[in-house]
């Protein structure tokens, strides 16, 4: 009976890290390859999300700083490093998988939009 026990404990602990680690993979911070071959770099910051350009031509460009968890996306402004700094964008990030990453930002209101899909750096 104790074998059954500690057999049936190891079955449920080993099942809490399987699921402990798909939580770990399905989250949005990490290293991301825009479709331009550019890598981006997302973390937490200032109770949010912030992703920046971390290689590439414009390496050190900042896409998005804090943008704020609404539902199952983040929300908030955003730049594009193809367009001039002065141009701010209603962005959202929100994660497809555990490897996908889309990036949306919209002009004049929802009426102009563009996204990218990003892809996990492993």
């Amino acid at each position: 009976m104790n074998v059954r026990k500690a057999l049936f404990a190891a079955v449920i602990a080993a099942s809490g890290l399987a699921l402990a680690g798909q939580a770990m993979a399905a989250s949005p911070w990490g290293l991301w390859k825009r479709p331009n071959g550019e890598i981006a770099k997302v973390w937490k910051c200032g109770g949010g999300m912030c992703g920046a350009i971390e290689k590439g031509k414009k390496k050190g460009f900042v896409m998005f700083k804090g943008i704020k968890k609404a539902g199952s996306v983040w929300k908030g402004d955003m730049k594009h490093p193809s367009m001039p700094g002065f141009m701010t964008f209603n962005g959202t990030v929100k994660l497809l998988s555990a490897n996908k990453l889309k990036v949306q930002g919209c002009a004049i209101g929802q009426s102009m939009c563009d996204a990218e899909t990003w892809v996990r750096v492993k």
